[in-house]
């Protein structure tokens, strides 16, 4: 970005000043995914328009998965659909190295944003898309139902402590589960979860030799153990129950604990959407003693298509969406609570923010994850959630449809591995990392 727009993007940051209307309006597509945070970003704009009166805003709002697959197919074969994708931290090296993205520069204070973050978004030093928020996993828990069971949440709970926890919070006949997991295939759904259940067991996808590891012990005890508490205390229909799906049955009551994204603390703690606002409590993601924690690390970032005509255009947006402008804005009109998390080493020391009952656990939990090297054994990937290579999200699709039927009773846990460690090997040698 040239000096002068870098300019205009300062001072509609820190002065909140006009800047000069385009020539002509320029219409901005934005492909964005349905969770809470990006749909209150767009109730926020008025604040990027009335500053931008040039710029006008098209948003294409998407499931989790339909969102990935459309995004995908868009920029691979360069339809030029949209001028703004959001994409997550798997996607973003791959794609800015490919070329595919357009570097992003002139955002506000990048020196302030989490390094983990930073690097998770960037490919040969360059950053390609810009953190909105940042999350890893925790565990929510109903603090009335605890202590009902006559349990105390530890700090750093096990998961023996979590098993057993979930089954004697379970109530069904008054509709509680004890615990609500995702079980919606994707390779960002259950996979995202039971992956990063798994390195906490000592499993992994791959060897130091690429060769799928499903075979093994460890991904038999972690499968296992999820779909046998899944069976003793999670909700009918759980193979369908994605991160919405399980928000709303928190907010409604029905779950004693809930291991997900730490983005889901604002929306649990709401008083407005959340009818147990009031009882929630925050944990570290569970361990099996074996020095790893089940705990992603993700964000969901803001990223321009190399296709897009109106680059100019879409870094000034990006540069709103991701300022600390923004976040002031979000405190200012809907509390420090919903605020982007995750992102700015700033937010977390400011001691407005701090009060936020789940701020310091999202912090201590994004710190535990561990890219590098995100399993108990070593790796040739990075990536706690899943690998980043190409050739993952079919993988981890394909696997994901695999333990959710395994899930839903299809098929058994040792049928799901053994298909799943088949499909892989195949893909696996097909793209020639097994020789």
């Amino acid at each position: 970005m040239n000096k002068m727009v870098t300019g205009v993007l300062g001072a509609m940051m820190f002065a909140g000043l006009a800047t000069t209307a385009l020539a002509e309006d320029t219409t901005l597509t934005i492909a964005t995914v349905n969770n809470g945070d990006m749909i209150r970003m767009q109730k926020l704009t008025d604040d990027f328009t009335a500053a931008n009166p040039g710029i006008k805003l098209n948003w294409v709002t998407l499931e989790e998965n339909d969102l990935r697959q459309k995004v995908t197919k868009d920029i691979s074969t360069k339809g030029g659909q949209y001028d703004i994708l959001t994409i997550g931290m798997y996607e973003t090296p791959i794609w800015g190295a490919k070329g595919w993205l357009v570097e992003l520069n002139g955002l506000d204070a990048p020196d302030d944003i989490l390094p983990a973050v930073t690097g998770g978004l960037s490919a040969n030093g360059k950053l390609y898309a810009a953190p909105f928020y940042g999350e890893s996993s925790f565990v929510m828990y109903r603090k009335d139902l605890m202590e009902k069971a006559g349990l105390k949440m530890p700090d750093a709970p096990t998961w023996d402590f979590i098993i057993d926890a979930a089954k004697k919070m379970t109530d069904r006949a008054n509709g509680v589960n004890g615990i609500c997991l995702r079980g919606k295939a994707g390779w960002g759904e259950n996979m995202a979860f039971i992956g990063s259940m798994a390195n906490s067991f000592g499993a992994r996808w791959f060897d130091e030799n690429w060769k799928p590891q499903f075979d093994t012990q460890e991904w038999k005890d972690t499968l296992n153990t999820y779909l046998a508490v899944m069976k003793d205390a999670g909700p009918e229909g759980a193979s369908g129950n994605g991160f919405s799906e399980n928000l709303a049955l928190f907010q409604s009551g029905k779950c004693g604990m809930w291991a997900d994204a730490t983005a889901a603390g604002s929306f649990v703690v709401d008083p407005k959407a959340s009818s147990v606002a009031d009882k929630v409590g925050f944990t570290l993601a569970p361990d099996k003693g074996l020095g790893k924690r089940a705990n992603w690390l993700w964000a969901w970032a803001l990223a321009i298509p190399a296709g897009s005509q109106k680059v100019d255009a879409a870094q000034k947006f990006i540069g709103w969406a991701t300022s600390k402008h923004y976040a002031e804005l979000v405190a200012s009109k809907e509390g420090w609570a919903n605020v982007p998390p995750g992102t700015r080493k700033s937010l977390y020391a400011n001691p407005e923010y701090l009060k936020v009952p789940f701020a310091q656990m999202t912090l201590d939990s994004m710190n535990a994850a561990d890219p590098q090297h995100p399993t108990v054994k070593p790796v040739p990937y990075v990536g706690v959630q899943f690998a980043s290579i190409p050739e993952f999200a079919g993988i981890g699709t394909k696997v994901g449809e695999l333990f959710s039927a395994a899930l839903a009773g299809q098929m058994s846990a040792d049928d799901a591995l053994a298909q799943a460690q088949q499909y892989t090997t195949d893909a696996m040698t097909k793209a020639g990392y097994i020789k």
